[in-house]
């Protein structure tokens, strides 16, 4: 995985989870706990879904939601895929990683 940035969100639910994300292709997840095992957390657009370790509770990946018209008329580009918690893979050295700082407070 190349991981030439992670993304901060300062929105009130990012913001207390305090996770990291990089998004990759549907492709280039690999689980090794069934997806049926995982919880999930469904947003109100019902177009986001946040999947977290049923022993633990940590947010591991979610699906971004669809873009509001707002976020389209910022131009903001569509994206289809995962945003991966790297706060949650092994051997990352976070300190090396730049972060791209998101206002979903904003949004």
């Amino acid at each position: 995985m190349n991981l030439d940035h992670v993304r901060s969100c300062d929105c009130s639910v990012c913001r207390r989870r305090g996770g990291l994300m990089h998004r990759v292709p549907f492709a280039a997840l690999r689980l090794f706990t069934p997806m049926e095992d995982l919880t999930i957390y469904e947003w109100r657009s019902k177009t986001a879904r946040d999947y977290f370790c049923p022993r633990c509770g940590v947010l591991s990946f979610r699906k971004p939601s669809k873009l509001s018209a707002r976020e389209v008329a910022l131009g903001m580009q569509t994206f289809e895929g995962w945003a991966v918690n790297v706060r949650c893979l092994e051997g990352v050295v976070l300190a090396e990683i730049p972060i791209r700082h998101i206002s979903g407070s904003e949004l």
